[in-house]
């Protein structure tokens, strides 16, 4: 059963990690468990695609339903050679009744972390943070015409969920990195969490999808590593030019932002900016 965690300093190995975070409880946002509830007394209304498209703004919820969708697939043993990519084709492998009655009423993450408002102010703005970036990226991908637009969403959507579970957790540590960065606006993320952690936010995070046994698919596109391919270049660019202008335009790695995501759409820069504001 999952279970509540609060760590106060950090594991000792990538394996401790994956399993302390692999057992937490996973709250959503109050506003999704609302709409749950709200779905769940008018159950007959709903379907796949309304009750994913509600999901899909909230990265933790999604992560549930798919973590959910892949278990079940090998509890059942069913056969099926197609994994649950998205909400959606995870809800319709479900069936919305077995949906409603797996996920009963919702913890959320406002009462998880209570009146600690600089742990959800900081969680906040990574879930803001991913919502952008999945726009960016779903505008990416449609914009190449890729036919896996909807899984590179969910996969920019997902690519900093270590990091939610960071501040959900482990709030003191998750502050400290926040503030390390702060002090130091050159100080790349993953200096800052390895002098925290020890670790990778991204290590954990591969780790934890390995074991959920999550799509391949969607395990390999929210990999930043092979930069060469252009499924895991439209996440990379979504997630980094959010992050640049999670505060504003200013950023000074936005210029750079706009020649790389120019290159992989075959535009003008100035054309891609209109396109990210479109976006926005």
């Amino acid at each position: 059963m999952p279970h509540r965690l609060r760590l106060t300093a950090p594991l000792p190995s990538l394996d401790a990690w994956v399993e302390a975070f692999a057992r937490a409880e996973i709250p959503v946002l109050a506003e999704t468990a609302e709409a749950l509830e709200h779905m769940r007394a008018t159950e007959d209304d709903v379907d796949a695609h309304s009750l994913g498209d509600m999901i899909s703004t909230d990265p933790l919820m999604t992560l549930k339903v798919l973590v959910h969708a892949s278990e079940q697939r090998r509890s059942r043993n069913t056969g099926m050679r197609a994994d649950a990519e998205t909400v959606t084709a995870a809800l319709v492998m479900t069936g919305i009744s077995p949906f409603f009655r797996e996920f009963g009423p919702q913890p959320t993450m406002e009462a998880l972390l209570g009146d600690n408002d600089d742990a959800l102010m900081g969680l906040s703005r990574v879930m803001q943070r991913a919502e952008r970036a999945s726009r960016y990226a779903l505008g990416f991908a449609a914009h190449r015409a890729d036919p896996d637009a909807a899984v590179i969403h969910s996969a920019a959507l997902l690519h900093d969920f270590a990091e939610m579970l960071l501040w959900l957790h482990a709030p003191a540590l998750a502050l400290q990195i926040a503030q390390l960065q702060e002090a130091d606006r050159h100080l790349r993320s993953v200096v800052a969490q390895r002098q925290v952690l020890g670790i990778t936010l991204a290590e954990i995070e591969q780790a934890l999808m390995k074991r959920w046994r999550l799509p391949e698919l969607l395990t390999r596109i929210t990999n930043d590593e092979d930069g060469r391919d252009p499924q895991v270049r439209c996440v990379q660019l979504a997630v980094r030019v959010a992050r640049h202008t999670a505060r504003g335009w200013d950023d000074a790695g936005v210029p750079d932002d706009l020649l790389e995501i120019a290159q992989l759409l075959n535009l003008s820069p100035e054309h891609t900016l209109k396109l990210l504001r479109e976006f926005d």
